[in-house]
């Protein structure tokens, strides 16, 4: 008898099972790995930490266009308050099946007052420094008092901006803000503010 013996049917069969189950089992790894992984931290991103957002219309410009894509940090307020200036994406107070971004303007407790397009804080004589806007804006309105958690809110292009001036709900509240703009990534690259 020599060194070689005859395997039989049965185990040339038994490692050829073995075989197509280590290539089935490199498959669904492999599948894992490129399709259900990343669709789950997608989703969770999506959920948890970013709000990706397309821009409809001029509201914000010149500071975000028609067409830009967006992303805000859902992450922004976990531990700070927002801030006046602060571009955020909130649910529409008028009907929170829509998504809006604005600038904050006014902040809980306080009284705006948009006189000749200049926006006053609390009676001050001086009005807010807006450096970001389009254009000279026009129109008075208000007073308006912010309610506690709430936020009034602006778009930067003043003269064609659907905000809280004109509102049924003038005010944004705390719960109905997504996220805080941060980071443009389409059609230019940039962080936003």
């Amino acid at each position: 008898m020599g060194l070689f013996m005859r395997r039989s049917k049965e185990e040339l069969q038994y490692e050829e099972d073995l075989q197509e189950t280590g290539k089935m089992k490199a498959a669904l790894r492999e599948f894992f790995q490129m399709i259900v992984i990343p669709v789950a931290l997608a989703l969770f991103c999506g959920k948890v930490l970013i709000v990706n957002a397309n821009i409809p219309s001029g509201s914000m410009e010149n500071t975000i266009h028609p067409g830009d894509r967006v992303i805000g940090s859902r992450l922004a307020y976990l531990g700070a308050d927002p801030q006046r200036e602060d571009i955020i994406i909130f649910h529409f107070p008028d009907d929170e099946s829509q998504i809006f971004i604005k600038r904050i303007i006014g902040l809980p407790g306080e009284e705006i007052q948009i006189v000749d397009g200049q926006v006053f804080i609390d009676g001050a004589q001086t009005p807010l420094t807006e450096t970001y806007l389009k254009e000279v804006p026009q129109g008075s309105f208000g007073p308006y008092e912010v309610p506690e958690e709430s936020y009034f809110v602006m778009g930067d292009n003043r003269n064609n901006s659907h905000d809280s001036r004109f509102w049924e709900n003038h005010f944004v509240s705390r719960d109905e803000i997504m996220a805080k703009a941060w980071f443009q990534y389409f059609p230019r690259i940039g962080l936003v503010d």
